[in-house]
C-alpha cells in the first residue's frame, strides 16, 4: 500500500472528530466555504470595476449626505481688446439636485450547502450577485438615455431637445433625425452619414458666451442597441478605417477616435442611437455616490444563521445618477425615406 502514497494518490483519513474539523488538510474542493471566504469573494469581484463604459459617459462625484446641489455655472467671457478699461462679466447660474437612493441585492445560501459545495456553484453565484451591484449604475445611466428625450436637464429642456438655448448661444439642437431607406435596418453608409451628421452638430454647439464648446473635441462614442451593432461596425471602419483612428481623414488630428458600444439596455430603440464625446473631463451624465459597495455578510455563527440554518450575503450601493453637459450628447433619431 505505501507505493499509491508515494505517488500523491489521496486517500480519506478515518472520519473522526478532529478530521472534520481541521478543513485545511481536505482537497481544495471538499474544503469548507467560510463567511470570510464569501466576503473576499464579494469584494474581489467589486475590485474588478464597474461596467466599461460608465466611467467614459458620467461624471463620478462623491456623495456625503442625502442629496448634492449642482450649481451649473455659466462660461467665462472671451478675451477682447482693451479698450476703455475692463469690462467684467457675471456668470449665468442654473442649479438641479440629485437625491441619494438606497439599494441593495441579497443572496440566502443553505448551511449544509456551504459545507457540501465540491463544485465552486456558490462562488459562481457570488461572483453573479457582485456583478449585478458592478453593473447597476450602468443601468441607472441606461434609463437616463432612454429617458433623455422627455426628462429636463439643467438649462429646463428635455436633455435630448431641439431647441436648447443659454444667453448668446443661439436655438441648438441635439435631438437629430435623418430619413434613410429603412429605419430599423441603416446600412453601413446609411449609419456612417448619420455618425457624421451627429459629430458636426456636436463641433456646432456653443456655449452662454456664444463661444464653440467642442472645438478640441476628437474622440466619440457610438452607443447603439443590438439591432445597430452591425451597421454602427461598419459604418465606424468606413469612417476611420480598420485601425479604429483617423485614416481617411486627413484634416483632422491623428487621435480622433470613434468607439462603438452595444448596450442591451437601448433594446427599445429600433431606429435610433446616442453619439457621446468622450475625451472631455465633463460629462453628459452624473454618477453620484455616497461610498463604495457595502458587503453585508451574516454567517458562521451569527444569530442569523443558527436560527434560519442559512447564510445572508448582501451589497449595499448609495446613490443616484443625472443628467449633466446636453452638449457633449447627440441622439439619431432614423425615418423611413
Amino acid at each position: 500500500l505505501a507505493a499509491p502514497f508515494q505517488r500523491g494518490f489521496f486517500m480519506p483519513a478515518p472520519m473522526c472528530a478532529t478530521t472534520r474539523k481541521d478543513s485545511t488538510m481536505l482537497p481544495q474542493q471538499f474544503q469548507k466555504i467560510t463567511t470570510e471566504g464569501v466576503r473576499g469573494m464579494i469584494l474581489a469581484r467589486i475590485d474588478t470595476g464597474s461596467t466599461n463604459w460608465v466611467n467614459s459617459v458620467a461624471m463620478r462625484m462623491t456623495s456625503m449626505q442625502a442629496s448634492e446641489e449642482y450649481a451649473w455655472l455659466g462660461s467665462s467671457p472671451a478675451l477682447r481688446e482693451f479698450i476703455g478699461g475692463r469690462t467684467p462679466a457675471e456668470l449665468r447660474e442654473l442649479s438641479f439636485i440629485i437625491s441619494n437612493k438606497d439599494f441593495e441585492t441579497s443572496l440566502r445560501i443553505q448551511s449544509k450547502d456551504m459545507r457540501r459545495d465540491k463544485l465552486g456553484m456558490i462562488q459562481v453565484r457570488i461572483n453573479q450577485l457582485a456583478d449585478r451591484a458592478l453593473d447597476h449604475p450602468a443601468k441607472l445611466l441606461s434609463t437616463l438615455i432612454l429617458n433623455g428625450a422627455a426628462s429636463t436637464c439643467y438649462d429646463g429642456q428635455y436633455f435630448f431637445d431641439t431647441d436648447h438655448s443659454e444667453g448668446d448661444s443661439g436655438a441648438q439642437s441635439n435631438d437629430l433625425s435623418r430619413a434613410i431607406v429603412d429605419k430599423d435596418a441603416p446600412t453601413g453608409d446609411e449609419m456612417a452619414d448619420s455618425i457624421m451628421e451627429c459629430i458636426m452638430a456636436m463641433y456646432g454647439f456653443k456655449d452662454d458666451r456664444g463661444e464653440p464648446m467642442n472645438q478640441s473635441a476628437s474622440e466619440f462614442t457610438v452607443m447603439v442597441p443590438p439591432s445597430y451593432l452591425k451597421a454602427a461596425m461598419l459604418a465606424v471602419k468606413a469612417i476611420l478605417g480598420t485601425g479604429g483612428k483617423s485614416a481617411t481623414l486627413p484634416t483632422l488630428s491623428a487621435d480622433f477616435t470613434i468607439n462603438v458600444v452595444v448596450n442591451p439596455r437601448l433594446s427599445a430603440w429600433t431606429d435610433k442611437f446616442v453619439l457621446i464625446r468622450t475625451d472631455e473631463a465633463a460629462k453628459p451624465f452624473i454618477l453620484q455616490e455616497e461610498d463604495i459597495p457595502d458587503v453585508v455578510a451574516l454567517g458562521d455563527g451569527t444569530e442569523y444563521e443558527q436560527l434560519h440554518k442559512e447564510h445572508l450575503y448582501g451589497i449595499d450601493w448609495t446613490g443616484n445618477v443625472g443628467y449633466g453637459y446636453w452638449q457633449f450628447a447627440c441622439l439619431m433619431t432614423h425615418t423611413t425615406a
